[in-house]
């Protein structure tokens, strides 16, 4: 028997957080789209991810209101998706997330390390800046590879996030 997608019995503001980003690869595709990424084939080669499988996620968190879909060339017809305010708002978790799994599951140390555009200084899994004293917005932080970064994937996102890289800026 499948199990359901959504948790109507509950009565509560993570379930229904849950519905929306709670299916397996909803989150990388996020994290994706914080580092840059917005088109199809790029979702596609960084995550190795099943075509319908990115195309039912892309199309929820469009309906969500987590990501916007804009038409960037017309002949043909290509489409990117771009964060919204709200996908903006999944910063701090996914950041959290990430670093409760460096923290817990990883020995390499860090793929990605993240820090403030302002001054410099990595920032902590609450975005946090020690030297500024400021929570850093996802548009004010970039993203530089960490130690435990493993060079072996060659897909076009992987190399852009070889060097250092401003979040939310399109991967060339």
């Amino acid at each position: 028997m499948a199990l359901g997608k959504n948790y109507d019995a509950q009565d509560c503001s993570l379930a229904k957080a849950l519905e929306v980003i709670g299916e397996r690869w909803t989150l990388l595709v996020v994290r994706d789209a914080m580092y840059g990424v917005r088109r199809y084939g790029d979702f596609l080669a960084h995550l190795d991810i099943p075509r319908a499988v990115l195309s039912q996620r892309l199309a929820a968190l469009v309906e969500a209101g987590v990501l916007d879909k804009r038409r960037y060339r017309d002949a043909p017809p290509r489409d990117e998706y771009v964060l919204t305010p709200m996908g903006h708002e999944l910063w701090l978790p996914v950041l959290a997330l990430a670093e409760w799994g460096e923290r817990h599951l990883t020995s390499t140390g860090p793929r990605r390390v993240f820090h403030h555009l302002a001054c410099g200084t990595r920032i902590d899994g609450a975005a946090r800046c020690a030297t500024c004293g400021v929570q850093v917005p996802i548009g004010e932080a970039e993203v530089r590879p960490g130690p435990g970064l493993e060079g072996t994937r060659d897909d076009p996102v992987s190399e852009a996030l070889r060097t250092p890289h401003r979040m939310l800026n399109p991967i060339p």
